[in-house]
């Protein structure tokens, strides 16, 4: 069975960074190859209209047989609520506590994201699945694409 993998917005920037793309670029041949089911939602497809064209290009490229798309709901947005309530970050932080919470509900084996100080940063991934445990939620992975490099034996 094939990994589900929620990609937030930074992981589409990341393709087209100098700093993020040797990581991100081999990141997404895997996910061209067909090795993941990619979750992509409204909360992503928001953010990404003001993205550049080659970043709307490379999402266009997703292969849709391999994509689900994830609508916000009132779930999700208490879950979020939750995660800002009880200050696992700021208030300015809600979209990144909706792409957590939206991959936590939809059951993701991962969120991927290169969003180090809202997202992919120790304390929060406890925070997070502290209160995703606390509601009945199994916790959520979160990773950098860096961490799905495939590395030869020798």
């Amino acid at each position: 069975m094939k990994q589900r993998i929620y990609l937030d917005t930074s992981v589409f920037g990341g393709y087209f960074d100098d700093e993020f793309e040797d990581h991100t670029i081999p990141f997404f041949e895997r996910i061209k190859s067909g090795e993941y089911i990619i979750l992509f939602s409204s909360v992503t497809q928001d953010e990404l209209e003001l993205a550049p064209e080659n970043v709307k290009v490379l999402v266009k490229s997703l292969r849709i047989d391999l994509s689900e798309f994830i609508d916000t709901t009132e779930e999700a947005i208490d879950l979020a609520t939750e995660y800002i309530t009880e200050k696992v970050v700021g208030k300015t932080s809600f979209a990144d506590c909706l792409h957590i919470a939206l991959a936590t509900i939809n059951r993701a084996d991962f969120l991927v994201s290169w969003n180090f100080k809202h997202i992919v940063n120790v304390e929060r991934i406890r925070g997070y699945n502290s209160i995703n445990i606390k509601n009945g939620y199994r916790q959520l992975e979160i990773r950098s694409p860096r961490e799905f490099e495939k590395y030869e034996d020798n």
